[in-house]
Parts: C-alpha cells; structure tokens; sequence
C-alpha cells in the first residue's frame, strides 16, 4: 500500500472513532500504536515509549500544573472579585461599562491562568449576575464572556501555546511574547464594539443610575484600586524576571504560584477547602493535558516515518499548483471547519503533525526562524474561533452550563456572532501583517 493511502487511512480512522465519543487521547494513542505495529512489527511498539520518554524530559512542562494551580487559587480564593469591584467602580458611570470592565477582568485572568475555562467560571459566577441584575441585554452579556475568557488561549501564560511549542518544537518564551500584542488587539476590538454598540443603543447596556454614583466617593475609588491592583502585581513579580531572562519559564511559574497563595493567605481567604479544591482540578487537567500530547508525539512519530507531510507538500505545491497563501488559509479554514466539532487539543494534535512542518516549508516572505511562531499565534486566533463557533463551540457549553435558565441556547448562539467577526477580522490582521505577532519576541529576542 502506498504511503500516502497509509497516511490517509489511520487519518480517517481517527476521524471515524471520534464520532464514538471516546476519549481523544485514547482514540490517538490506539491508532498511532496500532499504526506503528502494523508498519515495524513487534519494534514499532518502542515508538509510543520513545514518545514517553521525551514528554518525561521536556523541562518547561513543568509549568503547566504550576499555571492551572494559580488559576484556581485565583477562583476559590475569590482574588478577582476585587479586581472585579474595581472595574465596576471606575467603568459603570459610562454605557456598556461593566461590559468592557468584565473584559479587561477576562484579559487579568488570562494573564494569571492560560485557560479559557478558568475565565468562563470566574465571568459567569462574578459577573454574570451583575450584568444581569443591571439590566444589560442577555445576548451581550453572554457574548462577552464568552469571547472574554476565549483570551485565555492566547494571552501569556496560554496552555495552548505550551503544547503547540512541545509539538511543533518552538520556544515557549517567543511564543509567549508574540500572543501578547495580538491578545490586547483582540481585546481592545472587543472593548471598541461593546462601546460603540451601547452608545448607539443604550439599552443594551445601561450605566449605572445617578442615584448610584452619588454614593460612590473618591475615596472608594481609591480603596477599589488598591484592592483590586493585587492582581496586577501577581502578574509583573511572575513575567517581568522571565521576560528580562533573571529566571526560567519554570521559575517564574513558581513565582506566580507562591505570589498568589501569599495574597490568598493575606486576605484571610487561604483554607483547606480551597487548597483541596484547587489540588484536585489541577491535577485533573495536568494529567489530561500530559495524556493528549503524549498520543499526539506518538502519533507525530509515525506520521514522519511514513513521509506523509512530504507527500502532502507534493500533493499541494506540485500536482495541485496551489500558491503558499491559498495553502496557509485552506489551512485555516479546515481549522475552522474542524472546531465545530472538536476541541483545541483535539484539532492541535490531529493536524499539527501535518501542517506544522508544511507552514515550514512556505514561502510566505517571513524569516524561517519566525514562522512557526507566527504560525502558533494563527492557529491559536483560530482556536478561539472555534471555541465560539456553532453547533459544538467548547464556550458555547460551558456557558450553557453556568447561564440561568432564563437564557436560551438560542441566545447563547446568538450572541457569539459578532465576537466570531471581530476575531476573524483580527486574523486577517495578523495574516496580513506579521510584525503585529513577530515584533515584541524578535524585540526581546533580537539574535
């Protein structure tokens, strides 16, 4: 059989195992092992435990359990309701403020966690009664949330970037620096149509009443800032010695960590329960995360030895004649087409194996060094894309689980639509413009 037919039959048996809705780790793994027996005999068994092993050894792994531990204190600990005051105070005088103060509050959490399942928690359980009770239309309240916390993919510390960098072998650090820029954009897009769109309907998202200012005096401005500038403070003890090369990525992991149970202990809000709660998720989700690129390198290994991405690089240059932007956005859209119905994870580790080394081989006018790193912030804006999109968006659930019953699937569904535009419109962005993403790493690492 050729090995083009091979590639594509362990491609689309994966494909048809996922409908069984079995675990994705489970289903990768097996077709990888099976794969790898059938091609090398009784050796290629030693292809998943070569797989192990480099997991086992990749040092900067360490950091994620280190991430997903402070998100969670952050959460039970109740450290972004302070942060959350604080917006409340200083942006509720003005049309859709609570709106933009939940998104700056998704963009802090971000910067603290690497999850977008963090963020949905945190905005549904602090600001969704809020918004809610003041009278904001259901469809911006929950478009906002959900395209909020999807900046936990792409902010710094993301999750997400730390498996792409473990399989498309790009420095974690570079990769960091280049989702900030793109991150605040998307923010601030964000925060540009929530302010327009309140101003020329009001009633979308009211701001706070006359009434309510009045009680608020300078001095509860101040003592909200103080409270809520905790956060902040987390952040620049954690990024700032990694940025300037003081400590390791694992280092400053630890830093934020120890940063904030301190605050969680000086609030008075550091207990036993939060400690357990905290422990037992992070575990949950390192040892999720461990399995998925743990089949994913398994799956990878046998994908090189077959050739498949040379074949696929022949099939698209050579026989098809396609053109190096015609492939990159087929290859987006296909990213888009498969988070209908798949997860981040799912869609990284699927066709990670094929598309990373063909961006690689692109010539698309930008320094070789760069492209993957440009590429990982591409695919992550596509991820976040797919996290809101109808009918299996992974935000489109997580909001169902949280929203009261008031609000519908239908709204839900709704209110994503333009959130999806916006960051759509900020791909093209970064597509057409590469220094958006590439400016700050080649910055901080100019050689």
């Amino acid at each position: 059989m050729p090995y083009e037919m091979i590639a594509a039959l362990m491609f689309s048996t994966m494909l048809l195992m996922m409908m069984t809705g079995q675990r994705v780790f489970g289903i990768i793994g097996f077709v990888a092992v099976v794969a790898a027996i059938s091609l090398w005999g009784t050796g290629g068994h030693n292809m998943g435990f070569s797989a192990s092993m480099k997991l086992m050894k990749w040092y900067p792994l360490l950091s994620l359990p280190m991430f997903v531990f402070m998100g969670y204190i952050m959460s039970e600990s109740r450290l972004a309701d302070d942060l959350y005051r604080m917006f409340h105070v200083w942006f509720g005088p003005v049309p859709g403020g609570l709106a933009i103060g939940t998104i700056l509050l998704m963009v802090l959490i971000s910067a603290m966690n690497g999850l977008s399942v963090a963020g949905m928690a945190i905005g549904s359980t602090i600001a969704l009664p809020e918004l809610l009770r003041r009278g904001y239309q259901k469809e911006m309240v929950t478009g906002v949330i959900q395209a909020g916390s999807s900046l936990g993919i792409l902010i710094p510390p993301s999750v997400v970037l730390v498996l792409y960098a473990m399989i498309a072998r790009a420095p974690v650090s570079e990769l960091w620096l280049a989702g900030v820029i793109p991150g605040l954009m998307m923010a601030a897009l964000f925060i540009a149509y929530v302010a327009i769109r309140c101003r020329l309907q009001p009633e979308l998202g009211p701001a706070m009443s006359a009434e309510e200012r009045a009680t608020i005096t300078r001095a509860d401005k101040l003592h909200a800032l103080r409270a809520g500038a905790l956060p902040f403070i987390i952040f620049f003890a954690m990024m700032f010695p990694f940025i300037y090369g003081w400590t390791s990525l694992v280092e400053s992991s630890v830093i934020g960590v120890a940063a904030t149970v301190a605050a969680a202990v000086i609030k008075g809000r550091f207990n036993a329960t939060v400690f357990e709660v905290a422990t037992r998720n992070t575990l949950f989700i390192s040892c999720m995360f461990m399995w998925v690129i743990l089949a994913a390198l398994s799956f990878g290994a046998v994908f090189d030895g077959l050739g498949a991405v040379k074949a696929i690089e022949s099939l698209f240059v050579e026989k098809l004649g396609f053109g190096p932007w015609t492939i990159l956005i087929l290859m987006q859209v296909s990213f888009l087409l498969m988070g209908m119905f798949l997860d981040d994870t799912a869609m990284l580790v699927i066709v990670a194996p094929l598309y990373v080394p063909l961006v690689a081989t692109l010539d698309l006018g930008i320094p070789p060094e760069d492209v993957l790193i440009w590429y990982g912030v591409l695919y992550t804006i596509t991820c976040q894309i797919a996290y809101l999109t109808p009918p299996f968006g992974y935000n489109l659930f997580l909001m169902r689980a949280f929203a009261p019953p008031e609000i519908t699937m239908g709204d839900i569904y709704r209110s994503v639509v333009p959130f999806v535009l916006v960051m759509v419109l900020a791909l093209g962005l970064i597509m057409a413009f590469p220094g958006i993403a590439l400016w700050l790493p080649n910055l901080i690492y100019p050689n």
